[in-house]
């Protein structure tokens, strides 16, 4: 089953779309399939930012990603943010939506960081169950990131694949496979990132991230400000072996090259990309 089989279009090989790439954007419409912003920056957003979305938006398919809806805080959905955001998703004809299988704050604090989950059955209840609200509350799929990690709980039961694959079957979501976490959070807890790639339900894999990080020796960090690590783009060739492909993103946050220099590094991924029957993405 692929993403088409799902109900969901391929898009193709994308960008994440920073402010700084805006001008480039609108002027050359760069040869890409998709674009992707940073949900929380649009959802009140009426000034020239918004409008130079729109004017994209009637160009290139964007998908809305977010970093806040928080699916495994034990606060209550917030119902007036997954309004805002289904009109910004309306707005923009986005096939799906995008957030972290994460909690960024309890008791109404939020801590603007994507915080890991204690992978037990009861937090999958609590997950599914989240899920199916705010799908029913967007009028479309709900598409959960592995978000990258640095620590982990004793009390989990479940491998973070485990969880992942239970969560979108037993909830019917998709599932957004970020190869550059898978890497660093495999080795930052030292278990098999192939191992977590076979074990994931690949036709829930509706749309893949690549990105890069920094090496500390001890650790690694998921900072999106270099681009993609060698290994990463191994697991990718993996990854799309696997699932037969993806929609695929590049994302970057800090230290942004000239756009021109994005396509180059979408090139690679398009060049990457591997088909099961030996076939190569174009």
């Amino acid at each position: 089953m692929t993403a088409a089989r799902l109900g969901l279009p391929h898009l193709g090989f994308g960008v994440g779309l920073r402010s700084a790439h805006l001008p480039y954007v609108r002027r050359y419409r760069p040869p890409v399939g998709f674009f992707e912003v940073i949900s929380e920056n649009f959802l009140d957003n009426r000034g020239g930012r918004r409008r130079a979305l729109d004017e994209i938006a009637e160009q290139y398919p964007v998908i809305p990603h977010g970093v806040s809806l928080s699916i495994g805080s034990t606060d209550p959905l917030d119902l007036g943010h997954l309004r805002r955001l289904k009109r910004l998703a309306d707005s923009l004809d986005a096939p799906w939506v995008s957030d972290h299988v994460c909690w960024t704050g309890v008791l109404g604090v939020h801590t603007h960081d994507l915080l890991p989950l204690p992978f037990t059955e009861e937090t999958l209840a609590h997950v599914v169950a989240r899920i199916r609200v705010v799908q029913n509350e967007l009028e479309r799929p709900l598409i959960l990131e592995n978000p990258s990690s640095y620590v982990e709980f004793r009390a989990s039961a479940l491998t973070e694949w485990e969880f992942l694959a239970r969560m979108a079957e037993e909830a019917d979501c998709g599932l957004l496979l970020d190869v550059n976490n898978v890497h660093v959070s495999a080795f930052n807890h030292d278990f098999d990132p192939e191992a977590y790639l076979r074990a994931l339900p690949h036709e829930r894999v509706v749309q893949m991230h690549l990105a890069g990080h920094t090496d500390h020796g001890t650790h690694l960090i998921d900072t999106h400000d270099a681009p993609v690590a060698e290994p990463v783009w191994e697991l990718y060739r993996l990854a799309t072996e696997l699932t037969g492909g993806a929609s695929t993103l590049l994302e970057r946050d800090e230290n942004l090259p000239p756009f021109p220099e994005l396509l180059a590094e979408l090139n690679r991924a398009r060049a990457v990309a591997v088909l099961p029957s030996g076939g190569v993405h174009g």
